[in-house]
């Protein structure tokens, strides 16, 4: 088996072959914008038909910078919980401490909710 290269780009979050040098894949992105928009002129808020090429890339970019932040915080969370493995509790306790994640305080809970799942 071939084994990666220091500098084979592998190591430093290169191209991948399946969505370029972003995490996150292009396409899905451009649907989500074109789906949202459609919404929006439904609505009557006039959503935009066409979305410029530079507009998903910035929209990955800013989620993955986003994702990053609650990971760093969550992980945070953990490592003072004395545990390797991220919890939901972690997550919300990164949301409740920090002002940057404020608008998710009502997304992310706490306490477990019985959401109809069976274990």
């Amino acid at each position: 088996m071939r084994q990666a290269r220091p500098y084979s780009g592998m190591f430093c979050g290169g191209v991948s072959a399946r969505t370029g040098p972003h995490a996150l894949p292009l396409a899905r992105i451009k649907k989500i914008m074109k789906r949202s928009a459609g919404e929006a002129a439904a609505a009557g808020d006039g959503g935009a038909r066409m979305i410029s090429g530079e507009a998903p890339v910035v929209f990955s970019k800013a989620c993955e910078l986003f994702i990053a932040e609650l990971t760093r915080r969550a992980w945070a969370a953990t490592l003072e919980g004395k545990r390797r493995t991220v919890h939901r509790e972690d997550v919300a306790d990164a949301v409740r401490n920090t002002d940057l994640f404020d608008f998710l305080v009502d997304v992310v809970t706490t306490h477990n909710v019985d959401d109809g799942a069976t274990d």
